[in-house]
């Protein structure tokens, strides 16, 4: 499954065409490496994103075409959520 739509139908993001605009402006990342929208995920992967100065990491359990919202957290299992700190001006 690509990545842009795994993250809509996991509901990490609300909507595919922002999950696209993170994959491509450099929010995204598979197994430590960037990911562009169409870059291939599967079962066991970790996958990082970046939401602000939130960074989410994540294992992927399970690989759904379509699911309901309450099922959706079982595609996924969360191993960290970091907070970057705010840079002083």
């Amino acid at each position: 499954m690509r990545v842009d739509k795994f993250l809509k139908v996991s509901r990490l993001i609300k909507r595919r065409s922002v999950a696209k605009d993170a994959s491509d402006a450099g929010r995204v990342w598979i197994n430590g490496r960037e990911a562009k929208p169409s870059a291939v995920v599967k079962v066991g992967d970790e996958l990082t994103i970046q939401f602000g100065q939130k960074r989410v990491t994540i294992r992927i359990d399970q690989i759904i075409e379509t699911t309901k919202k309450e099922a959706a957290t079982e595609m996924y299992t969360l191993l960290r959520e970091e907070r970057e700190p705010l840079e002083s001006i």
